[in-house]
């Protein structure tokens, strides 16, 4: 691995101009993008589906897909011909005639023999993990774009590959989990009895963790998170779930440049087990999902808290293809503990969606051809000068381009989090609070000094009529404003406010003139009066329907 990272740092900026270098095809010939048949075993996905398709043909790009590779995921082989896709009967052929090739997993051993000098892959590669397999297709002469290595910086979201599948990995866990428990997740009273709601813990707040916490929200089950970073808190209780905090003095940063969670300290990890261990016996379902790269996955989840659980309660094991985050989890098995507590630690999770899947992968691949093709021309451009570019691609032009330089953007959650302040007393409070309304209250008295002086100036000069009027329209403003601005945002956006402050001036200055001696002056101020009221009536209403969609029923 230090060989390959003395060849990544050789790679150096003096061949930054080559390395913008384009496909040797002539300006016209279209680049044909092929995807072919995933071979490792159980894997249903696709890299390529034909609304994909559709896009990557606008870019000038022409279409490959070996027939069959669509067939587990719901694409067949017709979808793909109404798309404008080629079928090409076998992988060899495919390989053979493709100038860039995308897929999901990594290349098997027969893939990367079949790839050729200035080919492209682009596919899950996991650099760090497979070295071997990195230095044969450098010896290829092939271009290699891991989507496991696209930097987590804002533009590269839409080919951020590995959160889209941590998302439907997420998810699924939850269902998995109901599949193997036997009770309801929301609580409920029937004429049989009381059913109490489902408790589960998710460890690990990543993506695939707040995909967890949402769903088992949604599904009625108490939620509670726990993750090393303290600032991802705020993210788990906007969501209906219980943070759980450590009573640990000696704080850490959680977090990686990359915005994943780095390895805790010891006397971190053994608050940890201990906070986990108060749950083990009280919780119903377990969802870990703590990973750190290049790394095998932590154990959180000890065996003598799988035997604290109550019979029945379950274990999903998101962490299970990386070793696993509990003890008793083995890859791709379901195990029973002697307790009767089900471990589940599937790898496949994605694969068990395979047409949303599908359609989430294949639209990063999109984005990131999108990226390669900027021009929109059919000619690939791969500027290893553009950052996102550069850290997925891990060789390129017969060197190993891994581990990249880090990004010049600073990575998503990268950030660390800003210290609390220190809470004032009440003493201080009060302190505070007096001297806040003794400055308001100066400010006031001026302003109506000021206010008072300009109208007597103003007196001196115009006429009574005007005057009349125009401390009718000073007053309506004053007091619409303070009347209708006072009412707390929570109860309607702020938007609704400011309209509903520009209604009650209007209400006020119309009641007033209601009463004067013109019939048209009264009919025009009633008329006021009545459509200010539906104005101030119906934002209400709307801010009432937009603040329910956001409770539960």
């Amino acid at each position: 691995m230090a060989h390959a990272c003395a060849r990544g740092c050789a790679f150096n900026k003096s061949r930054s101009s080559r390395q913008m270098a384009r496909f040797s095809h002539q300006r016209g010939t279209r680049v044909k993008i092929g995807a072919p048949k995933e071979s490792a075993r159980g894997e249903a996905r696709v890299a390529l589906t034909p609304e994909s398709a559709t896009q990557i043909q606008k870019l000038g790009h022409a279409c490959l897909v070996e027939t069959g590779a669509g067939v587990a995921a719901g694409f067949d082989d017709q979808a793909y011909r109404d798309a404008g896709v080629t079928i090409v009967e076998s992988a060899q052929a495919l390989f053979d005639d493709a100038d860039i090739v995308i897929k999901v997993r990594e290349p098997s051993e027969q893939e990367a023999e079949r790839l050729r000098k200035g080919q492209t892959l682009i596919a899950f590669f996991w650099p760090a993990q497979n070295e071997a397999m990195l230095e044969k297709c450098r010896a290829r002469g092939a271009t290699v774009i891991a989507m496991d290595m696209v930097p987590r910086i804002s533009r590269a979201q839409k080919m951020d590959a590995l959160s889209s599948m941590a998302n439907i990995a997420g998810y699924r866990a939850v269902i998995e989990a109901g599949n193997n428990f036997g009770r309801f997740f929301t609580g409920q009273v029937t004429a049989a009895g009381k059913v109490p709601p489902a408790k589960v813990l998710v460890i690990g707040a990543g993506v695939a963790g707040l995909a967890a916490i949402g769903t088992a929200t949604s599904l009625g089950a108490v939620v509670r998170a726990f993750d090393v970073r303290p600032e991802v808190s705020e993210q788990i209780e906007s969501m209906g779930a219980e943070f759980l905090f450590l009573d640990f003095d000696n704080a850490q940063d959680g977090s990686e440049s990359g915005g994943y969670a780095s390895p805790s300290s010891p006397e971190f990890r053994e608050k940890q087990l201990e906070c986990f261990r108060a749950q083990a016996s009280d919780v119903d379902i377990v969802i870990t999902t703590a990973l750190i790269p290049g790394r095998p996955a932590p154990k959180l989840w000890l065996e003598d808290m799988v035997a604290a659980m109550k019979p029945g309660s379950v274990v999903i094991d998101l962490a299970a293809e990386k070793g696993g985050n509990c003890d008793l989890t083995r890859a791709d098995e379901r195990v029973v503990s002697d307790n009767g507590v089900v471990v589940v630690g599937y790898t496949d999770y994605p694969s068990r969606m395979a047409t949303q899947s599908s359609l989430l992968y294949a639209t990063n691949i999109r984005h990131m051809l999108t990226d390669l093709t900027p021009d929109k021309d059919g000619v690939i451009q791969h500027n290893m000068e553009d950052d996102v570019i550069r850290g997925a691609t891990v060789t390129h032009q017969g060197e190993v381009t891994f581990p990249p330089p880090p990004p010049k953007t600073k990575a998503i959650g990268a950030a660390k989090p800003k210290a609390k302040e220190k809470e004032p007393t009440a003493e201080e409070k009060r302190a505070l609070e007096s001297a806040q309304f003794k400055s308001q209250t100066k400010r006031q008295v001026g302003m109506l000094a000021i206010g008072g002086a300009l109208m007597l100036l103003l007196g001196e000069v115009a006429p009574a009529s005007f005057m009349q009027h125009f401390i009718v329209f000073v007053l309506s403003c004053f007091i619409g404003f303070q009347v209708i601005w006072k009412v707390s945002h929570s109860l309607h956006t702020p938007l609704m406010a400011v309209t509903n402050a520009i209604s009650g001036i209007i209400i006020l200055g119309a009641v007033l003139q209601i009463g004067s001696g013109s019939v048209i002056v009264g009919i025009l101020a009633s008329i006021s009066v009545l459509i200010a009221t539906i104005n101030i009536v119906g934002g209400f209403l709307v801010t009432r329907r937009m603040l329910a969609m956001f409770q539960k029923s």
